[in-house]
Protein backbone atom coordinates (compact mmCIF):
# COMPACT_ATOMS: atom_id res chain seq x y z
CA UNK A 1 0.00 0.00 0.00
CA UNK A 2 1.73 3.47 -1.15
CA UNK A 3 0.47 6.25 0.89
CA UNK A 4 -1.19 7.82 -2.06
CA UNK A 5 -3.33 4.94 -2.28
CA UNK A 6 -6.31 6.66 0.02
CA UNK A 7 -6.49 9.64 -0.88
CA UNK A 8 -6.58 8.23 -4.79
CA UNK A 9 -9.71 6.50 -3.25
CA UNK A 10 -11.02 9.24 -1.67
CA UNK A 11 -10.77 11.35 -5.01
CA UNK A 12 -12.54 8.54 -7.48
CA UNK A 13 -15.72 8.39 -4.74
CA UNK A 14 -16.05 12.10 -4.74
CA UNK A 15 -15.58 12.33 -8.63
CA UNK A 16 -18.00 9.46 -9.26
CA UNK A 17 -20.18 11.33 -7.14
CA UNK A 18 -20.04 14.91 -8.67
CA UNK A 19 -20.07 12.61 -12.45
CA UNK A 20 -23.36 11.19 -11.33
CA UNK A 21 -24.70 14.33 -10.58
CA UNK A 22 -23.86 15.96 -13.68
CA UNK A 23 -25.84 12.42 -15.53
CA UNK A 24 -22.50 11.30 -16.65
CA UNK A 25 -23.55 7.66 -15.55
CA UNK A 26 -20.88 5.70 -17.01
CA UNK A 27 -17.99 7.81 -16.47
CA UNK A 28 -19.41 7.88 -12.82
CA UNK A 29 -19.49 4.78 -12.20
CA UNK A 30 -15.85 3.76 -13.96
CA UNK A 31 -14.14 5.95 -11.02
CA UNK A 32 -16.62 4.59 -8.38
CA UNK A 33 -15.66 0.76 -9.34
CA UNK A 34 -11.51 1.77 -9.34
CA UNK A 35 -12.41 3.78 -5.72
CA UNK A 36 -13.95 0.55 -4.46
CA UNK A 37 -11.34 -1.90 -5.41
CA UNK A 38 -8.81 0.47 -3.77
CA UNK A 39 -10.80 0.52 -0.86
CA UNK A 40 -11.26 -3.05 -0.71
CA UNK A 41 -7.40 -3.82 -0.98
CA UNK A 42 -6.65 -1.46 1.49
CA UNK A 43 -9.61 -2.81 4.21
CA UNK A 44 -8.21 -6.16 3.80
CA UNK A 45 -4.56 -4.88 4.96
CA UNK A 46 -5.91 -2.89 7.79
CA UNK A 47 -9.39 -3.00 8.14
CA UNK A 48 -10.12 -0.95 11.03
CA UNK A 49 -9.23 2.16 9.45
CA UNK A 50 -10.67 1.57 5.74
CA UNK A 51 -13.60 -0.68 6.63
CA UNK A 52 -15.76 2.15 6.92
CA UNK A 53 -14.45 3.80 3.73
CA UNK A 54 -15.22 0.65 1.50
CA UNK A 55 -18.68 0.37 2.77
CA UNK A 56 -19.33 4.10 2.14
CA UNK A 57 -18.37 3.62 -1.64
CA UNK A 58 -19.81 0.32 -2.14
CA UNK A 59 -23.28 2.07 -1.38
CA UNK A 60 -22.17 4.61 -3.73
CA UNK A 61 -21.25 1.74 -6.62
CA UNK A 62 -24.66 0.31 -5.82
CA UNK A 63 -26.30 4.04 -6.47
CA UNK A 64 -24.67 3.77 -9.90
CA UNK A 65 -24.94 0.30 -11.01
CA UNK A 66 -28.62 1.26 -10.37
CA UNK A 67 -28.70 3.93 -12.05
CA UNK A 68 -27.88 2.32 -15.43
CA UNK A 69 -30.21 -0.58 -14.73
CA UNK A 70 -28.07 -3.17 -13.51
CA UNK A 71 -29.88 -4.35 -10.26
CA UNK A 72 -28.78 -7.73 -9.76
CA UNK A 73 -25.11 -6.26 -9.25
CA UNK A 74 -26.49 -2.92 -7.65
CA UNK A 75 -28.25 -5.33 -5.02
CA UNK A 76 -25.55 -7.71 -4.28
CA UNK A 77 -23.12 -4.08 -3.95
CA UNK A 78 -25.25 -2.81 -1.16
CA UNK A 79 -26.37 -5.95 0.21
CA UNK A 80 -22.59 -5.82 1.20
CA UNK A 81 -22.36 -2.47 1.96
CA UNK A 82 -25.50 -3.17 4.73
CA UNK A 83 -23.44 -6.27 6.30
CA UNK A 84 -20.16 -3.87 6.84
CA UNK A 85 -22.16 -1.11 8.48
CA UNK A 86 -23.69 -3.93 10.88
CA UNK A 87 -21.01 -4.34 12.00
CA UNK A 88 -19.73 -1.46 12.38
CA UNK A 89 -22.75 0.05 14.29
CA UNK A 90 -22.82 -2.92 16.24
CA UNK A 91 -19.24 -1.70 17.59
CA UNK A 92 -19.46 2.26 17.05
CA UNK A 93 -22.94 2.78 17.07
CA UNK A 94 -22.56 7.04 17.61
CA UNK A 95 -19.94 6.28 14.56
CA UNK A 96 -21.19 3.99 12.25
CA UNK A 97 -25.83 4.27 12.45
CA UNK A 98 -26.38 6.79 9.96
CA UNK A 99 -24.29 4.69 7.54
CA UNK A 100 -26.07 1.84 8.21
CA UNK A 101 -29.33 4.44 7.71
CA UNK A 102 -28.20 4.96 4.27
CA UNK A 103 -27.46 1.34 3.02
CA UNK A 104 -30.44 0.14 4.51
CA UNK A 105 -32.07 2.62 2.12
CA UNK A 106 -30.64 2.00 -1.13
CA UNK A 107 -31.05 -1.64 -0.10
CA UNK A 108 -34.72 -0.66 0.27
CA UNK A 109 -34.66 0.55 -3.31
CA UNK A 110 -32.48 -2.14 -4.66
CA UNK A 111 -34.95 -5.09 -2.92
CA UNK A 112 -38.13 -2.82 -4.65
CA UNK A 113 -36.55 -2.74 -8.47
CA UNK A 114 -36.45 -6.31 -8.14
CA UNK A 115 -40.12 -6.75 -6.98
CA UNK A 116 -39.06 -7.94 -3.36
CA UNK A 117 -41.70 -5.84 -2.58
CA UNK A 118 -41.77 -7.00 2.08
CA UNK A 119 -38.09 -6.97 2.08
CA UNK A 120 -38.09 -3.54 0.47
CA UNK A 121 -40.21 -2.05 3.00
CA UNK A 122 -38.26 -4.29 6.38
CA UNK A 123 -35.67 -2.37 4.85
CA UNK A 124 -36.79 0.76 4.83
CA UNK A 125 -39.04 0.85 8.02
CA UNK A 126 -35.72 -0.03 9.93
CA UNK A 127 -33.93 3.02 7.89
CA UNK A 128 -36.75 5.67 8.78
CA UNK A 129 -36.77 4.27 12.39
CA UNK A 130 -32.93 5.07 12.67
CA UNK A 131 -33.56 8.56 11.08
CA UNK A 132 -36.11 9.83 13.02
CA UNK A 133 -34.41 9.08 16.24
CA UNK A 134 -31.28 10.53 15.03
CA UNK A 135 -33.18 13.87 13.44
CA UNK A 136 -34.43 14.13 16.84
CA UNK A 137 -30.82 14.39 18.03
CA UNK A 138 -29.45 16.61 15.48
CA UNK A 139 -32.07 18.38 13.13
CA UNK A 140 -29.82 20.47 11.46
CA UNK A 141 -27.12 17.76 10.70
CA UNK A 142 -29.95 14.59 9.62
CA UNK A 143 -33.18 15.80 8.51
CA UNK A 144 -32.72 15.82 4.70
CA UNK A 145 -31.89 12.07 5.65
CA UNK A 146 -34.57 11.74 8.00
CA UNK A 147 -37.04 12.70 4.78
CA UNK A 148 -35.02 11.07 1.81
CA UNK A 149 -35.86 7.59 3.94
CA UNK A 150 -39.56 8.67 4.41
CA UNK A 151 -39.89 9.77 0.53
CA UNK A 152 -38.61 5.72 0.00
CA UNK A 153 -41.33 4.50 2.54
CA UNK A 154 -43.62 6.02 1.11
CA UNK A 155 -43.00 4.80 -2.24
CA UNK A 156 -42.70 1.09 -0.20
CA UNK A 157 -46.13 1.10 1.11
CA UNK A 158 -47.58 2.20 -1.91
CA UNK A 159 -46.70 -0.72 -4.43
CA UNK A 160 -47.84 -2.90 -1.44
CA UNK A 161 -51.31 -1.41 -1.40
CA UNK A 162 -51.00 0.46 2.05
CA UNK A 163 -52.30 3.81 0.49
CA UNK A 164 -52.97 5.67 3.64
CA UNK A 165 -50.00 4.68 5.63
CA UNK A 166 -48.13 6.05 1.90
CA UNK A 167 -50.10 9.40 1.86
CA UNK A 168 -48.95 10.01 5.27
CA UNK A 169 -45.18 9.23 5.05
CA UNK A 170 -44.90 11.50 1.89
CA UNK A 171 -46.76 13.99 3.64
CA UNK A 172 -44.54 14.27 6.15
CA UNK A 173 -41.35 14.50 3.87
CA UNK A 174 -42.68 16.92 1.32
CA UNK A 175 -43.35 19.01 4.78
CA UNK A 176 -39.67 18.38 5.79
CA UNK A 177 -38.34 19.35 2.19
CA UNK A 178 -40.59 22.52 2.14
CA UNK A 179 -38.31 23.81 4.85
CA UNK A 180 -35.26 22.55 3.62
CA UNK A 181 -36.02 24.37 0.38
CA UNK A 182 -36.94 27.68 1.88
CA UNK A 183 -33.77 27.81 4.09
CA UNK A 184 -31.26 26.81 0.68
CA UNK A 185 -33.37 26.34 -2.83
CA UNK A 186 -30.06 25.58 -4.62
CA UNK A 187 -29.37 22.40 -2.66
CA UNK A 188 -33.24 21.40 -2.30
CA UNK A 189 -35.12 22.03 -4.70
CA UNK A 190 -34.33 19.01 -6.78
CA UNK A 191 -35.48 17.43 -3.37
CA UNK A 192 -38.98 18.91 -2.79
CA UNK A 193 -39.75 18.49 -6.49
CA UNK A 194 -39.12 14.52 -6.42
CA UNK A 195 -41.75 14.56 -2.98
CA UNK A 196 -44.23 16.61 -4.65
CA UNK A 197 -43.99 13.87 -7.36
CA UNK A 198 -44.54 11.55 -5.30
CA UNK A 199 -47.23 12.99 -2.99
CA UNK A 200 -49.26 13.61 -6.53
CA UNK A 201 -49.24 9.84 -7.19
CA UNK A 202 -50.31 8.98 -3.73
CA UNK A 203 -53.14 11.49 -3.55
CA UNK A 204 -54.19 10.75 -7.11
CA UNK A 205 -54.52 7.05 -6.29
CA UNK A 206 -56.77 8.13 -3.79
CA UNK A 207 -58.68 10.15 -5.89
CA UNK A 208 -57.55 13.50 -4.85
CA UNK A 209 -57.14 15.11 -8.04
CA UNK A 210 -57.41 18.48 -7.56
CA UNK A 211 -54.63 18.31 -5.07
CA UNK A 212 -52.76 16.12 -6.49
CA UNK A 213 -52.68 17.79 -9.69
CA UNK A 214 -51.54 20.68 -7.51
CA UNK A 215 -48.64 19.10 -6.40
CA UNK A 216 -47.53 18.05 -9.49
CA UNK A 217 -47.68 20.84 -11.23
CA UNK A 218 -45.36 22.55 -8.61
CA UNK A 219 -43.14 19.48 -9.42
CA UNK A 220 -43.41 20.85 -13.40
CA UNK A 221 -42.24 24.45 -12.78
CA UNK A 222 -39.57 23.05 -10.05
CA UNK A 223 -38.29 20.62 -12.64
CA UNK A 224 -38.46 22.71 -16.01
CA UNK A 225 -36.34 25.26 -13.85
CA UNK A 226 -33.29 22.74 -12.75
CA UNK A 227 -33.49 21.06 -16.20
CA UNK A 228 -33.41 24.99 -18.08
CA UNK A 229 -30.05 24.74 -15.94
CA UNK A 230 -28.09 21.51 -15.67
CA UNK A 231 -30.52 19.58 -18.38
CA UNK A 232 -27.93 16.54 -18.19
CA UNK A 233 -28.69 15.93 -15.17
CA UNK A 234 -32.76 17.29 -14.31
CA UNK A 235 -34.01 16.30 -18.26
CA UNK A 236 -35.26 13.01 -16.96
CA UNK A 237 -36.95 14.22 -14.12
CA UNK A 238 -38.50 17.09 -15.93
CA UNK A 239 -39.74 14.04 -18.41
CA UNK A 240 -40.79 11.67 -15.41
CA UNK A 241 -43.04 15.18 -14.08
CA UNK A 242 -44.77 16.15 -16.88
CA UNK A 243 -45.94 12.50 -17.54
CA UNK A 244 -47.05 11.71 -14.06
CA UNK A 245 -49.08 15.27 -14.82
CA UNK A 246 -50.75 13.78 -18.15
CA UNK A 247 -51.94 11.15 -16.31
CA UNK A 248 -53.73 13.14 -13.39
CA UNK A 249 -55.04 15.95 -15.96
CA UNK A 250 -55.87 12.70 -18.63
CA UNK A 251 -58.04 11.43 -14.98
CA UNK A 252 -59.85 14.72 -14.70
CA UNK A 253 -60.80 14.37 -18.51
CA UNK A 254 -58.88 17.22 -19.61
CA UNK A 255 -57.20 15.21 -22.31
CA UNK A 256 -56.23 18.00 -24.50
CA UNK A 257 -53.91 19.73 -21.85
CA UNK A 258 -52.69 16.07 -20.67
CA UNK A 259 -51.86 15.59 -24.89
CA UNK A 260 -49.90 18.25 -24.65
CA UNK A 261 -48.05 17.34 -21.39
CA UNK A 262 -47.44 13.81 -22.43
CA UNK A 263 -45.85 14.95 -25.63
CA UNK A 264 -43.69 16.74 -24.22
CA UNK A 265 -42.52 14.38 -22.14
CA UNK A 266 -42.23 11.99 -25.39
CA UNK A 267 -39.88 14.62 -26.91
CA UNK A 268 -37.90 14.66 -23.98
CA UNK A 269 -37.31 11.07 -23.55
CA UNK A 270 -36.51 10.43 -27.14
CA UNK A 271 -33.47 12.89 -27.02
CA UNK A 272 -33.06 11.18 -23.58
CA UNK A 273 -33.22 7.51 -25.41
CA UNK A 274 -30.77 8.67 -28.46
CA UNK A 275 -28.28 8.89 -25.93
CA UNK A 276 -28.97 6.19 -23.43
CA UNK A 277 -31.36 3.68 -25.05
CA UNK A 278 -31.15 1.19 -22.73
CA UNK A 279 -31.73 3.41 -19.88
CA UNK A 280 -34.66 5.80 -21.76
CA UNK A 281 -36.08 3.30 -24.14
CA UNK A 282 -38.26 1.67 -21.56
CA UNK A 283 -39.52 5.16 -20.56
CA UNK A 284 -40.37 6.45 -23.65
CA UNK A 285 -42.21 3.00 -24.36
CA UNK A 286 -44.36 4.00 -21.23
CA UNK A 287 -44.73 7.61 -22.55
CA UNK A 288 -45.85 6.12 -26.04
CA UNK A 289 -48.76 4.24 -24.15
CA UNK A 290 -50.35 6.99 -22.10
CA UNK A 291 -50.23 9.06 -25.71
CA UNK A 292 -52.06 6.39 -27.45
CA UNK A 293 -54.98 5.89 -24.14
CA UNK A 294 -55.39 9.88 -24.27
CA UNK A 295 -56.22 9.69 -28.49
CA UNK A 296 -58.32 6.82 -27.17
CA UNK A 297 -59.91 8.52 -24.73
CA UNK A 298 -60.66 11.74 -27.75
CA UNK A 299 -62.04 9.35 -30.16
CA UNK A 300 -59.16 9.73 -32.35
CA UNK A 301 -58.38 6.19 -33.02
CA UNK A 302 -56.25 7.11 -36.34
CA UNK A 303 -53.52 8.61 -34.32
CA UNK A 304 -54.02 6.31 -31.36
CA UNK A 305 -53.11 3.10 -33.57
CA UNK A 306 -49.75 4.90 -35.12
CA UNK A 307 -48.90 5.24 -31.58
CA UNK A 308 -49.41 1.96 -31.20
CA UNK A 309 -47.35 0.79 -33.87
CA UNK A 310 -44.17 2.36 -32.31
Amino acid sequence: MTSTEPQRARSLHNLSNHLGGQGRREEALDAIQEAVEIRRTLASQRPDAFTPDLANSLNSLSVCLRDLGRREKALAAVQEAVELYRKLASQSPDDFTPGLAMSLNTLSISLSDLGRREEALDAIQEAVEIRRKLASQHPDDLTLDFAVSLNNLSRALSYLGRREQALEAIQEAVELYRQLASQRPDDFAPNLAMSLNNLSVCLNSRGRREEALAAIQEAVDIRRELASQSPDAFTSDLADSLHNCSHVIGDMGRHEEALDDIQEAIELYRQLASQRPGTFTPALATALGMKERILHAMERDEQAMEVVEE
